[in-house]
């Protein structure tokens, strides 16, 4: 049996918003991408902490779950985020762009329907910054039904900190058919 997924959003987890007065972690660096469908005279700045890299390296080569980006950054994600961190190319949730004016337009994360249909029956931990009590109701149903299913939110201005992927890595160390498979 393969490892559960590991989920991971990049906005608000990897990419801190800024605070009201405009800073970020001191901890992250300033990086200038081209996105598809934007050109090098339009780039978006992004704000990475190096760290996370490592981080990330380090749980990956547990081989307790399969990393995927669930990200809006798409295949970008793999193409220009991945590499300022270091990490090998990893799959990508293919997302839609839906035309919303809210994360929650039917009180959950847009994105949850997708990941959805396409986890399956597979077990997953999911990091994203963005999560909604009925997020937390459909982790605990699918948990419920038999398929491991674990969310962890961090804080949008934060983004990701160690403990986080420490509590990735213990809740999937404890998932039984996993580790006999």
């Amino acid at each position: 049996m393969r490892p559960p997924y590991l989920l991971l959003d990049i906005d608000g987890v990897l990419i801190p918003f800024p605070t009201a007065d405009g800073t970020t972690p001191a901890t992250h660096t300033r990086h200038d991408v081209v996105p598809t469908g934007r050109s090098a005279d339009n780039p978006v700045t992004v704000w990475l902490d190096p760290a996370h890299g490592r981080l990330l390296m380090d749980v990956i080569r547990t081989g307790l779950v399969t990393p995927v980006w669930c990200t809006s950054w798409r295949q970008d994600a793999t193409t220009l985020i991945g590499p300022l961190l270091g990490l090998p190319p990893l799959p990508h949730i293919d997302l839609p762009r839906p035309r919303i004016t809210t994360s929650h337009p039917d009180g959950y994360l847009w994105k949850r329907d997708h990941v959805d249909t396409w986890l399956g029956d597979a077990p997953a931990v999911w990091i994203d910054d963005d999560f909604t009590a009925l997020d937390h109701d459909w982790a605990t149903a699918r948990t419920a039904r038999g398929t491991a299913t674990h969310l962890i939110q961090t804080d949008p201005r934060a983004g990701l900190q160690a403990e986080h992927l420490t509590q990735a890595t213990t809740w999937a160390a404890r998932i039984p058919a996993v580790r006999e498979g």
